[in-house]
C-alpha cells in the first residue's frame, strides 16, 4: 500500500545564493558530492542529463490556482478579478492558449469558452493550499499537459498583455520565457508603476519576476519524456525568484520577453502578501516608478477597465 504525500502548505525553501551560483556554474559539483542539490535542483539536473528533443510549442497553457471562498473576505471581488484575468486571455491577439483553473469553488458564470477548463480541488489542507493546487495543476501526466506547450503558472488576479501569447509562439524560445518588464497596479490608489530591470539610471528598479509569481513560462513536451513536466512541478513549489535558476540549471534558460507583459494587482483587499505584511515596499515602489502620462495612456489601452467594484458584480 502506497502512502500519498502530504499536500504542500508552504513554499519550498530556496538554497543560498552562493549555492545556486556555484551549481549553475559547475553542475558536476553535485555529482562529486561537493554540493547537495535540493529536490527541485535534482529535477533540473535530471532534465539537463536527459536533454530531450522538444517539439515546437503549439500553445500556451496558463495554470491558475484559485483561492477558496472560505479563505477570502470578499468572494465577489475575487470572482471579479478572476473574470478580469480570463478576459485578458480572451483578448489575446493569438488564440492558441488554454487556461486551467484549480479550486474548491467554481464560479457559476465562468466564460463559455472551450479553452477555459476547471480542475476541482478536493484535498483537505491545513494551511495555505495554493502550493497544493499548483502541485495538482502541474502534475506530470495531467490531461491538460499533453501537448508541446509553454506552461505558465498564473495568479487569478494578474493580467496578461494582449500580445503575450503571440510573442511567445512567434519567437519560439527554446527553453521558455521570463517576464522582466511589466506593471504593478496599486488597486487601492489607482497608481501604476513600471517593473523593469535595474540600470545605472534606475538602480532601485526591479525586474517583474522579482515582484510577482506570474512571470515564467517553461517549454514542455510530455512526449519527450517525464523530466520536463517534473521540473515544471518542482518549480511551482518555489517562490518566483527560483524560476530562472532552475530553468538555467536544467539547460532551458528562460528568454526575457520584449514587451511589458503582465500586470500584478496590489492592495485589492485580499492579497495574501498583505496578510504577511509584504505590501508596504511594493506600494512605495509603485509611487517611485509611477508611469508617465504617455506610459499610462498605453497601459490603459492594453489593460482596459476590467476590474469592477464588487458591488457591481463580476
Amino acid at each position: 500500500m502506497t502512502t500519498r504525500p502530504a499536500p504542500r502548505t508552504a513554499q519550498a525553501p530556496a538554497p543560498p545564493k552562493w549555492h545556486r551560483t556555484a551549481l549553475r556554474a559547475a553542475p558536476w559539483l553535485a555529482r562529486l558530492g561537493f554540493l547537495t542539490p535540493n529536490a527541485s535542483e535534482r529535477a533540473a539536473l535530471a532534465l539537463r542529463d536527459a536533454a530531450p528533443a522538444l517539439r515546437s510549442a503549439a500553445e500556451v497553457v496558463f495554470l491558475i490556482p484559485l483561492v477558496g471562498r472560505d479563505a477570502v473576505q470578499d468572494w465577489p471581488g475575487t470572482v471579479a478579478r478572476l473574470h478580469a484575468t480570463l478576459a485578458q486571455f480572451q483578448r489575446q491577439t493569438d488564440p492558441r492558449w488554454r487556461a486551467v483553473i484549480c479550486g474548491q469553488d467554481a464560479p457559476d458564470d465562468l466564460p463559455d469558452d472551450p479553452r477555459i477548463a476547471w480542475l476541482p480541488f478536493t484535498e483537505e489542507v491545513d494551511g495555505n493550499d495554493k502550493w497544493a493546487k499548483l502541485a495538482a495543476l502541474t502534475a506530470p501526466g495531467s490531461a491538460h499537459l499533453q501537448t508541446p506547450a509553454y506552461a505558465m503558472t498564473f495568479d487569478a488576479d494578474d493580467l496578461a498583455s494582449p500580445d503575450l501569447v503571440a510573442e511567445m509562439l512567434t519567437r519560439a524560445a527554446p527553453g521558455g520565457y521570463l517576464v522582466e518588464r511589466g506593471y504593478v497596479w496599486n488597486v487601492g490608489t489607482g497608481a501604476v508603476g513600471a517593473a523593469r530591470p535595474q540600470s545605472l539610471t534606475e538602480p532601485g528598479a526591479k525586474a517583474f519576476w522579482k515582484l510577482c509569481g506570474s512571470c515564467a513560462a517553461l517549454r514542455i513536451d510530455p512526449a519527450a519524456g517525464p523530466e520536463g513536466p517534473a521540473l515544471l512541478q518542482a518549480m511551482s513549489a518555489h517562490e518566483h525568484r527560483m524560476f530562472p535558476h532552475l530553468a538555467a540549471l536544467a539547460g532551458q534558460r528562460l528568454t526575457p520577453l520584449r514587451a511589458a507583459s503582465v500586470v500584478y494587482l496590489l492592495n485589492h483587499g485580499d492579497n495574501f502578501g498583505a496578510r504577511r505584511g509584504r505590501v508596504g515596499f511594493k506600494a512605495r515602489y509603485v509611487d517611485r516608478f509611477a508611469l508617465s502620462p504617455s506610459e499610462r495612456a498605453a497601459f490603459d489601452a492594453a489593460f482596459p477597465g476590467l476590474i469592477q467594484s464588487p458591488t457591481d458584480g463580476p
